[in-house]
């Protein structure tokens, strides 16, 4: 999962990144509206996260921005902004959720994995397929009633195969949703996450590699050999 922070205090953009951080989150931060344009322009994001008084264009004008630009993505506003009529023209421009300073961290998780679920199709709140159990929420993991032990990138990137729900899934598109806009591109690290992961999950492998396009999950006996260990 992979979302947007706009905020122009730096202290608090970077505590609520590196909050985001822990729970196997990637965010990137804006600290005003011009560079978020720009992150939405060139990324993909499951949700973006506004403060409504930002430099330059403000939250409204992303949100309006976002709306406007058929993406889908979800908003949650996060602001001090809190009486109802604040919170009603939030809603009017397009957001899907609204959150008051000061907040909790725990509620912001609980309120961004909310909004990604939602998103697209209705997803339930814990994922199932092959015989893994994912649930974003409590960032556990079970294969076969067993519980696995997973660093936070390698449940980022189990997360997102296990939403495509067999589907493939190529390395860019991992790369996207898993790591935040400092990632470098010609990195190795899916791979290599990719093949920490399968070891973590153990044998039958159930993550498979399809050959010059990406990765998924096998939906069939529980993985096998055959899809490679790459």
């Amino acid at each position: 999962m992979r979302v947007l922070i706009v905020e122009d205090e730096p202290y608090l953009a970077e505590a609520v990144r590196d909050g985001l951080r822990l729970e196997a989150i990637a965010a990137d931060v804006a600290g005003d509206g011009d560079t978020a344009l720009e992150l939405l322009d060139v990324n993909t994001y499951d949700v973006a996260v506004l403060d409504r008084d930002v430099p330059g264009p403000s939250g409204d004008e992303i949100a309006r921005h976002i709306v406007a630009s058929g993406s889908g993505t979800p908003i949650l506003m996060l602001t001090a902004a809190d009486r109802l009529d604040d919170k009603a023209s939030g809603f009017g421009l397009g957001a899907d959720d609204y959150l008051t300073k000061p907040f909790d961290l725990r509620e912001l998780v609980l309120r961004l994995r909310a909004l990604d679920r939602r998103r697209d199709r209705p997803r339930p709140p814990v994922l199932e397929v092959a015989g893994l159990r994912l649930d974003p929420f409590r960032r556990e993991v079970y294969r076969d009633d067993r519980y696995v032990a997973l660093t936070r990138k390698q449940f980022a990137v189990l997360e997102v195969l296990v939403a495509a729900d067999g589907g493939v899934v190529s390395a860019e598109e991992l790369l996207e949703r898993a790591w935040d806009e400092h990632a470098d591109p010609f990195t190795n690290a899916v791979r290599i996450t990719v093949s920490a992961l399968r070891k973590r999950l153990g044998e039958p492998w159930v993550i498979v590699t399809v050959p010059g396009v990406g990765y998924r999950i096998d939906t069939g006996a529980g993985g096998d050999a055959g899809g490679g260990r790459g």
